[in-house]
């Protein structure tokens, strides 16, 4: 393995397309949703650890969840743990972990990646990681990982690439588009010019640090002057994101930069962001449901998801294309294609029960 390869986990979302099983105390990336047994977090990590030396894996996440992530990789250490005061997307976080480690090791090459995904062929992935991080190594450019599109997909963020490779299997990036309309994700579909946007990075420190000064200077002020080694560092950190913008990685720096490349991949991705997305990975049975728990029963139903906490037993009948979700405390039923509605009903329920179900 190479000393200077290292991967930031992001850790610090709180999955509320994934309610009521998500919720602020006890996130998505916590939970087995797919019954492995393993959290996602977990599979995360030990997915990294085949080809990053494991005392270079760094997860940022919520100072809330530190005993958490304790608890699901008992191997971690508190350095290696990279709290964030509060949420503030993803450029800062990227910002303070790639300050972080410039000064730790400035010859460091980051992958960043979330810790909530699935991917089921984790040979290709590491192969295609390592390619990325090699390169990068090399080039004043920003490495995004791009998956190639199996249907016209409007929940994800797309990426045109150039038809002419910089070199073999990787591309100069054209544009980004974010969530387009059906009719357009057809016509990229079509093109074979898209990509879907993995959100799954790579870059040398140095890279990365300049981008901040160039594209988000506000950003780079906070945490570029910060001594992440000394004993008032953790003030300083609180201030940078009490006063930096909220903004993600992919507005502030990818779709502004001019020397961005892409590997189209293909290695069983899910980014799990819905419960129709976990539906879609699902064993179904022969009338396409699919039954998550320990007793669920479906007669002359299809095309539902159950996902059932417990030992309650859970029988649906003459139904189709539902989501119904049993968290003990919440039952969610709701159509499999209004699932975008669904932060509207948190937000609804945050409001009239005080956050007692969030």
């Amino acid at each position: 393995m190479n000393k200077n390869h290292y991967i930031i986990i992001m850790a610090g979302g709180i999955g509320t397309r994934f309610w009521p099983v998500s919720k602020k105390s006890f996130p998505k990336q916590f939970m087995d949703i797919l019954g492995t047994g393993q959290s996602l977090i977990t599979q995360t990590y030990k997915r990294f650890a085949h080809f990053i030396p494991e005392e270079n894996i760094y997860i940022v996440a919520n100072a809330d969840y530190t005993e958490l992530i304790k608890e699901h990789i008992p191997s971690i250490t508190d350095e290696q743990i990279l709290k964030e005061p509060m949420g503030k997307n993803t450029a800062p976080c990227i910002a303070f972990a790639s300050y972080y480690l410039k000064q730790k090791n400035p010859n460091a090459v980051c992958m960043v990646a979330p810790s909530d995904h699935l991917i089921t062929d984790e040979p290709n992935f590491a192969a295609t990681s390592i390619k990325a991080l090699e390169f990068a190594a090399e080039q004043d450019g920003l490495v995004t990982l791009g998956i190639k599109p199996s249907r016209p997909d409007t929940g994800y963020g797309y990426i045109q690439f150039t038809k002419d490779p910089i070199q073999e299997g990787i591309h100069p990036v054209k544009t980004f588009t974010e969530k387009p309309t059906e009719e357009i994700a057809k016509s990229f579909i079509e093109s074979k010019e898209f990509l879907w946007n993995a959100g799954i990075f790579a870059w040398n420190v140095q890279t990365i640090c300049n981008r901040f000064e160039d594209k988000l200077p506000e950003i780079h002020a906070l945490f570029n002057e910060i001594d992440y080694q000394s004993e008032n560092s953790i003030p300083k950190i609180e201030r940078a994101y009490g006063e930096c913008p909220n903004v993600s990685i992919d507005y502030g720096i990818m779709e502004k930069d001019k020397n961005v490349f892409v590997l189209p991949s293909h290695f069983g991705w899910s980014d799990l962001g819905t419960w129709k997305s976990l539906w879609d990975v699902s064993v179904k049975d022969g009338n396409q449901n699919a039954l998550i728990g320990k007793n669920t029963i479906a007669q002359e139903a299809k095309d539902n998801l159950v996902y059932a906490n417990g030992d309650k037993l859970t029988v649906i009948s003459g139904v189709e294309n539902l989501v119904i979700v049993d968290s003990n405390e919440v039952l969610l039923v709701m159509n499999k294609d209004k699932e975008q509605e669904l932060r509207t009903i948190v937000n609804e329920v945050k409001q009239k029960y005080k956050g007692k179900y969030n």
